[in-house]
């Protein structure tokens, strides 16, 4: 096979240069998958968690307490689960379960464990949110209690003749969480005490009517009941509510609205109760519907194009899944750690460059070795020192460390926010930094050779041939011959024009003034067929 030598010469300074460029002209920090947002007509908004912005760590107790009241229900549990109490440093999201052995674990995109805890013990240390919390606690307490036992094959406890798998815990739990969040007073509490669990943010209004008066619809899609919906909405917006959305659907039952669905059908406003007979006409303003599908909202709404639907929500990626069969919907996730991650990324910088330098020297000591090496290097000092570093990182996250990231590798929560979310941000709300024209576009993504190898890099053939013309030279040459076009590219589309906007009364914000929690991310993009 044959060998090809790199000669680096001085790219690394002049790649860290146009790093530094780059960034200095990013400074919103926008990644991106290819989005024309003047192409999108409907906006859609959850409530829960992205319109409603729900206080932590005060709704978090608050159902905390409720699931932990629930499983003292359950006969089986012992009264000594009142003395749980939630704590906020220890949950994050998108954590695995792992119900035969019970424990906690945090995985990269492709399942390698990067950290793993039994109750509150990390197990990868020993060895060199309310729900995940709430297992966590119950986890710890069957292992420390003196009535009970780890069983032989350790994917349970006993105690007696009792038996308790560490799967059946699971669902023990699982089962108090839907009890609390279907059947509780969670709902009442907190429309009984609003300011309390609901943040109230004044640029909802200045969203909502800056998309009005761009000429977009907009609609609200949440799985709430009425009667919650109009409480919520009704501290956020008036009584009125209703009027700053072109269309209103409640109990849409996602994920299943964006599968088979529902029929929908008109609320009662002043009981809540569903009236009789099937909605089959037009969506209409300031009537409220109930259940419906996105096939059926595509329809009655007549959207047309591949972007003609987006829609901004803080959810589960089981739901992701249902939003993908569905190509003419684009998604907007919020991510409110978001906040905390860019927090600790710029208050934290001596931590990465740190671990980028030990990567580098891991770089270093194996770069001049090849195939006739016999001597193997020792790296164990640089090992320790990642894994300590790492560790550090992690903590400044909190117990488990980062939604995102342990160390330099990236967590299953980060693949899928790149693979399903078309943007992400902390808030719905920093949209109103961006016209409604804006071109989402993320930067280009390197494959690992391309990583280690810089432009500035010289490429020598050892077979000494020499290209008397580049490959893009005799392309172009060929296609002239040929009589063809330039080929298409999917990013670069001639119709994207984006059409003429309103001009608004308020000058757009400066983008050198937004705070890094403005930021919106476009994730990666996918290149889809085109509809024909």
């Amino acid at each position: 096979m044959d060998t090809t030598e790199i000669d680096a010469g001085d790219g690394a300074d002049k790649r860290a240069q146009s790093r530094a460029i780059y960034k200095g002209s990013q400074p919103r920090g926008c990644l991106s998958t290819e989005l024309f947002a003047w192409k999108i007509q409907f906006f859609g908004f959850d409530m829960d968690y992205t319109l409603a912005v729900y206080k932590s760590p005060q709704m978090e107790c608050m159902t905390f307490g409720l699931i932990v009241e629930r499983m003292i229900s359950i006969d089986v549990n012992p009264d000594e689960f009142a003395s749980f109490e939630y704590n906020p440093i220890f949950p994050v999201r998108g954590l695995w379960f792992d119900y035969v052995y019970g424990n906690l674990l945090k995985v990269d995109g492709f399942g390698n464990i990067l950290v793993a805890v039994h109750g509150f013990i990390s197990l990868l240390q020993q060895k060199s949110k309310s729900f995940i919390q709430t297992i966590a606690c119950v986890v710890d307490y069957f292992d420390r209690s003196t009535e009970y036992q780890k069983t032989s094959d350790q994917t349970g406890v006993k105690s007696g003749e009792v038996v308790m798998s560490y799967k059946s815990i699971f669902q023990d739990i699982r089962s108090a969480v839907d009890w609390v969040h279907f059947d509780s007073d969670m709902k009442k509490n907190i429309l009984g005490n609003l300011e309390h669990y609901v943040e109230k943010d004044e640029r909802i209004v200045q969203l909502l009517l800056q998309l009005r008066q761009s000429g977009r619809k907009t609609f609200l899609l949440t799985n709430s009941e009425y009667s919650y919906t109009n409480g919520v909405m009704t501290y956020l917006l008036g009584t009125d509510w209703t009027s700053f959305f072109d269309i209103t659907v409640v109990d849409a039952r996602k994920p299943l609205w964006f599968a088979e669905g529902t029929v929908f059908r008109e609320v009662n406003i002043q009981t809540g109760a569903l009236k009789i007979g099937i909605h089959t006409g037009p969506l209409r303003k300031g009537i409220v519907y109930a259940g419906g599908s996105c096939d059926s909202f595509r329809r009655l709404v007549k959207a047309r194009g591949k972007d003609g639907c987006a829609l901004c929500w803080r959810s589960h990626f089981r739901r992701r899944f249902e939003v993908q069969k569905s190509p003419r919907w684009r998604t907007f996730l919020v991510v409110p750690e978001l906040e905390h991650e860019l927090t600790v990324w710029t208050d934290r910088r001596p931590l990465f460059e740190k671990l980028r330098e030990l990567d580098s020297l891991m770089a270093d000591i194996y770069k001049n070795l090849d195939g006739s090496t016999k001597d193997k290097p020792r790296i164990t000092n640089v090992l320790d020192s990642i894994r300590s570093v790492t560790y550090e990182m992690d903590q400044e996250y909190g117990v488990i460390g980062s939604l995102f990231r342990s160390g330099s590798r990236t967590t299953f929560f980060a693949s899928q926010v790149e693979r399903y979310a078309d943007l992400y941000a902390s808030s719905c709300y920093n949209l109103v930094h961006y016209p409604t024209f804006y071109f989402f576009r993320s930067p280009m993504t390197l494959m690992p050779h391309e990583s280690t190898v810089d432009h500035y890099s010289t490429m020598r053939n050892k077979a000494e041939f020499v290209h008397q013309n580049s490959i893009g030279q005799q392309v172009r040459g060929w296609n002239m011959k040929m009589k063809k076009s330039q080929t298409f590219c999917f990013e670069e589309e001639d119709d994207d024009t984006p059409p003429l906007i309103p001009t608004m009364n308020e000058k757009t914000p400066d983008i050198i003034g937004l705070n890094s929690t403005d930021v919106i991310v476009p994730t990666p993009s996918y290149v889809e067929e085109e509809e024909h």
